[in-house]
């Protein structure tokens, strides 16, 4: 239990860290989250945990192929949000993300590489 509630402490203090820096410095909030921080304390929590090297392997690599359809996201979102307000601006960004991987699955999948 102590090991499971130090995961959640610790990841909720880097979301927490993110977001306090953000309201200081749009840049350097940005940079930090940019940053893989999940994915890397998911590999260092799945490895100390004992998970195998192919696991870790697997996480990195379909990791991957699922940040790339969030990307046009974080381009249109200021865009939209011009326009919009926060929720319908929000509600269209996941819809294009939807569409996103949608396109970003049948792309692996021709290249042989199994999303869903």
């Amino acid at each position: 239990m102590f090991w499971i509630l130090t995961k959640y402490l610790t990841t909720a203090a880097i979301v927490v860290l993110i977001s306090e820096v953000a309201k200081r410095s749009d840049k350097i909030g940005a940079l930090i989250a940019a940053l893989p921080t999940v994915t890397l304390l998911a590999l260092i929590w799945m490895y100390i945990e004992g998970q195998g090297h192919e696991k870790l392997s697997n996480h990195a690599f379909y990791t991957f192929w699922y940040v790339l359809p969030t990307l046009p996201m974080f381009l249109l979102f200021p865009f939209l949000l011009a326009r919009f307000s926060f929720w319908p601006t929000l509600i269209i960004c996941i819809g294009i993300s939807i569409l996103c991987f949608a396109f970003i699955a049948w792309v692996a999948k021709s290249l042989g590489i199994s999303l869903l």
